[in-house]
């Protein structure tokens, strides 16, 4: 009887602990400012537009100072909006697990943990990446300054 009570006990403390994490974890995610979610919203926005290869929208968003860095190699726009129209990496789908910013004045640093379906160079690969984009408010505009992939040693989530 005493298991059962102490089984029953460490239960639900583990369903209180992961309840308590939930609520925690859903309350910084209501926390955000506008600018934040403007943020959120602007990279949604861009990775839906990498995955349409639709360089028109891109050109507007990339500052013609940006630097890309891929595990491959880094670049600026226009070799990157080439890389895009081409197909050379078509991003195919970005599947964001969790994504943060933090403000710098006029700045914004976006971190996601995210899994990238992408195809390069004709084959389609998945990889686990933490992506950073650094985005620059000017003249009432959001221009992306930097995006780097960092790939993460944790496996493909799927």
């Amino acid at each position: 009887m005493k298991v059962l009570i102490i089984g029953l006990s460490l239960f639900s403390i583990g369903i209180l602990s992961a309840s308590a994490q939930t609520a925690q974890a859903n309350s910084s995610a209501t926390n955000l400012t506008a600018t934040e979610q403007e943020i959120i919203d602007l990279s949604k926005d861009k990775w839906q537009w990498m995955a349409d290869k639709n360089v028109d929208k891109l050109t507007a968003l990339f500052d013609e100072k940006s630097m890309f860095v891929h595990m491959g190699g880094s670049w600026g726009k226009s070799q990157e909006l080439e890389v895009i129209k081409s197909g050379n990496i078509w991003y195919k789908q970005a599947k964001v697990y969790s994504t943060s910013v933090k403000m710098i004045g006029n700045t914004a640093i976006l971190l996601s943990d995210l899994d990238l379906v992408a195809v390069v160079g004709g084959n389609e690969v998945t990889n686990p990446f933490m992506v950073t984009e650094v985005y620059v408010k000017e003249n009432g505009d959001w221009k992306m300054g930097q995006l780097s992939f960092s790939r993460l040693m944790r496996p493909v989530k799927n």
